[in-house]
């Protein structure tokens, strides 16, 4: 099931937890590696502070894997912005104009 809130997508999975639908095929994209560096974090070190591997942070900053709702908060905290700051929706799916 999906439902769509302030311009997110998010869907519940089986075992009951809330994620980001497909970023990708939404027009989801996220701005996490420009405020990982701008807070002079590597991925390895977000990922510490939020309780995930490396992995997962690479695979979200590259829009191969929709973090949980409770991931999405995380990052937002340790970025110290919002999740509205890192996860942008673009009303055109995402392709660039021009």
């Amino acid at each position: 099931m999906f439902d769509i809130h302030f311009g997110f997508f998010y869907h519940i999975d089986v075992k009951g937890f809330l994620h980001l639908a497909n970023v990708e095929a939404y027009g989801m994209e996220n701005r996490i590696k420009e405020y990982r560096e701008k807070n002079d974090l590597s991925q390895g070190e977000l990922a510490e502070l939020c309780n995930v591997s490396r992995q997962t942070i690479n695979a979200i900053e590259n829009n191969k894997y929709d973090p949980s709702l409770q991931l999405a908060f995380e990052l937002a905290r340790n970025l110290q912005v919002t999740i509205e700051d890192i996860f942008l929706y673009s009303e055109n799916g995402g392709k660039k104009n021009g």
